[in-house]
């Protein structure tokens, strides 16, 4: 598999296309799998540790030194009692590696407040071949005050392409 540093700065006019040259070309930063995963089961929390939205992928990189792409998008986000809020967060395995929002849903004292979705891309380097899972989580900032996600059946869906390094 190709690397940035085979591709050359420039092409010159005239310049031959030899079989090594495309083969770097088509290599390089290339779209090697896709994985796709969704759910519509709504998962309540009222609590200030992190609960598992029910939105999991898992992928096996071809190559160590792969990126992954994870596109989410968490839909169907509530909250139903006073005085809280909803923070969202991206985990490969058991590792945080993003914050999807933070206080989602802040209303003072104002009991319901649906707020619809939220979503991040991340650019990931999980920097093995083994099967990695990516799923999200969520809390409520207020113990005993109840935040959602996929309030009424609303779908949430988690992307991930394995990108060629």
């Amino acid at each position: 598999m190709a690397t940035p540093t085979n591709l050359p700065a420039t092409a010159v006019t005239g310049t031959v296309l030899t079989a090594a040259y495309v083969n770097d070309l088509r290599g390089a930063f290339r779209v090697l799998q896709v994985v796709y995963g969704s759910t519509n089961t709504q998962t309540t929390s009222a609590s200030t540790t992190p609960v598992d939205s029910g939105l999991t992928a898992t992928i096996t990189p071809q190559f160590s030194s792969s990126k992954v792409l994870v596109c989410v998008e968490q839909n169907g986000l509530l909250k139903l009692t006073n005085d809280t809020y909803l923070t969202l967060n991206l985990f490969r395995g058991a590792t945080n590696i993003a914050n999807i929002g933070a206080q989602i849903g802040v209303t003072g004292s104002a009991a319901t407040n649906g707020v619809g979705g939220s979503g991040i891309q991340v650019l990931d380097s999980p920097a093995t071949t083994s099967a990695t899972t990516y799923k999200t989580s969520f809390f409520s900032g207020n113990n005993n005050a109840t935040v959602a996600v996929q309030h009424s059946g609303s779908v949430s869906t988690i992307i991930l392409m394995e990108i060629s390094a």
